[in-house]
């Protein structure tokens, strides 16, 4: 099934903002079961149908949220890409490189990206989006995809004369309306073989980025196991896997996202995330 977050006409009797199931191209308005997507990964049952009686909405007509617009975490894993480690001319790290990005610097399917009037330097990173299920510490390996509720795509759009004012990320990955999410979880069965799905990013029509996710130097198995040894995974959190060579900063001349660009993340089996650019306000 694929999982969404949105908002819609206030004046609607159901409410401004919602959470519910795609059907095609409607959804069907899960929000009478439980306050929010988060909420719902916690009782998986409040998912399953029947869904008589409740509402359903085209698509068209309404506002795409980050599907989890409010998770505990957001962990951000960097350099887990070799195209993306080596067009950097780093060395392949022994750990996962781990940051983290607020909540609040995200933005939905179809919303802005916001290129600040700090730097003009705002880059994209297309990455595959693993959404936390069941939570728990000290997750083995073998037993991590069983905490997972679903995939989705992610542009980690990066401030980079920010990102690299020291060795920590954060400022340059926080940028508010920088983080596009969405546009939707697609749980895993319906995902399929998400070790062989294969990742694009496209700026205004032209491939800029390609991989699959089997080139990822650390698993998604392994990076559920290494995030639980020191933080307490909860339904909801999301941990972003990286993101593959062809990034902006390094090509020549650089590429940098400009008011007016549209940036998409495509990812097989799971749909594909679009934002425009605009100038901060």
């Amino acid at each position: 099934m694929r999982l969404m977050s949105f908002s819609a006409d206030s004046t609607a009797a159901w409410g401004a903002k919602a959470w519910g199931i795609v059907d095609g191209h409607n959804v069907i308005d899960l929000s009478p079961r439980a306050p929010s997507l988060r909420a719902a990964l916690a009782r998986p049952e409040v998912l399953q149908p029947p869904y008589d009686g409740l509402r359903r909405i085209e698509l068209s007509d309404v506002t795409f949220l980050p599907p989890i617009p409010n998770p505990d975490k957001i962990i951000c894993v960097g350099l887990n890409y070799l195209t993306h480690i080596l067009e950097g001319g780093r060395e392949v790290p022994k750990h996962p490189s781990i940051f983290t990005r607020f909540a609040n610097s995200q933005i939905g399917h179809n919303h802005p990206m916001i290129r600040p009037h700090a730097t003009p330097k705002l880059d994209f990173e297309g990455e595959l989006a693993v959404v936390i299920g069941t939570g728990g510490r000290h997750i083995a390996e073998e037993d991590a995809l069983t905490h997972v509720a679903g995939y989705s795509c992610y542009n980690d759009g990066s401030v980079r004369e920010f990102q690299r004012h020291t060795t920590q990320w954060t400022p340059g990955k926080n940028f508010m309306a920088t983080g596009g999410f969405g546009p939707w979880i697609v749980t895993p069965d319906e995902a399929g073989d998400i070790f062989r799905a294969s990742l694009v990013t496209r700026l205004n029509g032209e491939e800029m980025q390609r991989a699959t996710l089997d080139d990822l130097v650390f698993t998604i198995p392994a990076l559920i196991a290494y995030c639980s040894t020191f933080t307490m995974l909860e339904p909801g959190d999301v941990i972003i896997t990286g993101t593959t060579g062809g990034v902006g900063a390094y090509r020549e001349p650089p590429v940098w996202m400009k008011p007016g660009d549209v940036v998409e993340v495509e990812i097989s089996g799971i749909g594909t995330l679009r934002n425009t650019v605009e100038q901060e306000a």
